[in-house]
């Protein structure tokens, strides 16, 4: 099951000009080109079951500086203000400013009225073109955020890949269907809306 963000591409019309591909860093084709592999890492591990995963992808554009956009989607702080509706705060490992590689943060929030405990690391960095945030600990059996960032157009466009998967087999993935998955990408688009708008009002 997949939820994708942003419209779709529209069809070239004969006589028009082509319009301006994204322009890739050669540490982003990398950094794709090794996603399958470590899906069937996380696999073997028993992170994910094949068959189980929702997938969310949402690409976001911003008219700022892409060190800005990737440092702000980074910030403990700008994430907190972000979710303020379910009460979040960091109140374990990494706390405030902007979390670095190999640390972990825990999270608290109230979801569907229930106080919920959740830590994460920071298992793939590459300033200022992607940053990967994994699941230790929680209610999910696993999930899987890739943050990447990339030129358009002298924009910034943010791409989040968020691959999760909830427990109990059958029962979970039909919970995703009903409400979980549109949850978890609203939550997301609002995430992305305040690191927009912190980006695009900096100074």
């Amino acid at each position: 099951m997949s939820f994708r963000g942003g419209a779709a591409c529209p069809k070239r019309v004969s006589g028009t000009k082509r319009p301006r591909r994204h322009v890739y860093s050669l540490n982003i084709v990398s950094f794709m080109w090794r996603r399958g592999y470590r899906y069937a890492l996380a696999v073997s591990k028993g992170l994910f079951t094949p068959g189980n995963i929702t997938q969310i992808e949402l690409s976001t554009p911003i008219n700022a500086p892409i060190g800005r956009c990737f440092d702000l989607s980074r910030s403990i702080d700008l994430h907190m203000e972000s979710t303020k509706q379910t009460g979040e705060q960091a109140i374990a490992g990494r706390t405030s400013g902007l979390i670095e590689l190999g640390e972990t943060v825990t999270w608290r929030a109230k979801h569907f009225g229930i106080w919920q405990n959740l830590t994460s690391k920071i298992t793939e960095f590459d300033y200022p073109n992607y940053f990967t945030d994994e699941m230790v600990s929680g209610a999910f059996k696993g999930f899987r955020h890739e943050h990447l960032f990339f030129t358009v157009n002298n924009q910034t466009v943010m791409k989040d890949i968020f691959a999760f998967e909830s427990p109990y087999g059958r029962l979970g993935r039909l919970v995703n269907f009903l409400f979980l998955g549109r949850y978890m990408q609203k939550l997301l688009k609002e995430r992305n809306r305040v690191i927009k708008e912190a980006a695009e009002t900096a100074d």
